[in-house]
């Protein structure tokens, strides 16, 4: 098997939280560390490394995510996320949450949506996948650069929120007017609840055709499931261990091990510390022994701050018992120190 795992978030983005990364139990991943060739690039998002793994540079995204809602099926059309947020001021600058952060009910989304949709009927349609995840499908075209939720969720504002070039970006300022008035958000405002104020528009592009090096596909990501099912893989949930990778009898699986980022957006050190030992206990550890017998390699990539990371290690490498593998602090603070470039093994 060739195994490749994309994790996100997998070294702690500050290098002086001694708290979160000192004392960090993780022989098995120091162990993988030591024994892999190790490659750093620059930083991009989850999404973007989803796309990248499914031969797709760019594009298209918030096609394939609708896609892998439940229950869809493919369909043609100028597709965005419309995801709901709460901004709000937080000294001078604006913080955007979004809706993993407050609570958000199927009733006020359909609400919502539904006053959207006869506001805005000359702009597209909406439809709400879920309380957390909206789209827009667009009646024409427009072009919308924006970062994914992922990069932005928590993060301070340092400028407006959509590009100014986008045709888009008057119209979301009316969205806005009228989210702020909407009844919805008075009852929330009432019982103390963030309002959902605006909208995040992103992933515009032309989807193009999914090509992957993969037979099989284990995740709970909806961008990754629609990629998956777009590219015609095997689609299974993300599972809770290597056991059960293995006992699908596959031949080149990706999995998406995606429980580390919700710690990071949500500013979580416990929730990370927690979701790491996890990953040593059910992943790294297991694959220390398996490497060279079930997998004969892996490859693990790893979107984070300190720019996309990446370990690929292939069975003979166990033999090699002098090597030593680094801890996940002494890599927090070696990124830190350099920037992402080269390779290095």
């Amino acid at each position: 098997m060739r195994l490749t795992l994309l994790v996100p978030e997998l070294i702690w983005p500050e290098p002086g939280d001694q708290l979160t990364l000192d004392k960090l139990p993780a022989p098995g991943f120091e162990w993988l560390d030591g024994h892999a060739a190790f490659r750093r690039s620059a930083p991009v998002s989850v999404e973007e490394s989803l796309l990248d793994l499914f031969g797709l540079p760019a594009g298209g995204p918030a096609a394939f995510r609708r896609l892998g809602e439940a229950g869809a099926v493919a369909e043609d059309g100028h597709w965005l996320c419309a995801d709901p947020v709460h901004l709000r001021f937080h000294h001078e600058r604006i913080v955007l949450a979004d809706a993993g952060a407050f609570d958000v009910d199927d009733g006020e989304a359909q609400a919502l949506v539904a006053a959207l949709n006869a506001e805005f009927a000359d702009i597209g349609v909406f439809h709400a996948a879920t309380a957390r995840r909206w789209y827009l499908r667009l009646h024409q075209p427009a072009e919308h650069l924006a970062a994914p939720l992922s990069a932005v969720a928590g993060r301070r504002m340092d400028s407006d929120l959509s590009d100014k070039t986008s045709p888009l970006h008057r119209w979301l300022n009316e969205v806005q007017m009228f989210l702020h008035l909407h009844p919805v958000n008075a009852a929330r405002a009432g019982a103390g609840k963030p309002a959902i104020n605006s909208l995040w528009l992103w992933g515009a592009g032309t989807a193009g055709q999914p090509v992957a090096a993969f037979d099989a596909l284990f995740a709970d990501d909806t961008l990754a499931i629609g990629l998956g099912r777009a590219a015609g893989l095997a689609v299974h949930g993300r599972p809770e261990n290597l056991g059960k990778v293995l006992a699908a009898k596959v031949l080149a699986p990706l999995v998406v091990l995606d429980q580390l980022l919700p710690t990071i957006l949500y500013e979580n050190p416990e929730g990370w510390r927690q979701a790491f030992t996890d990953l040593e206990n059910h992943w790294f550890a297991p694959l220390r022994t398996q490497l060279g017998k079930a997998v004969h390699q892996l490859d693990i990539v790893a979107p984070t701050i300190y720019g996309r990371l990446q370990w690929t290690i292939t069975g003979g490498e166990r033999w090699k018992f002098w090597k030593k593998g680094r801890s996940p602090a002494v890599i927090a603070n070696a990124l830190a120190a350099t920037a992402p470039e080269g390779k290095s093994s």
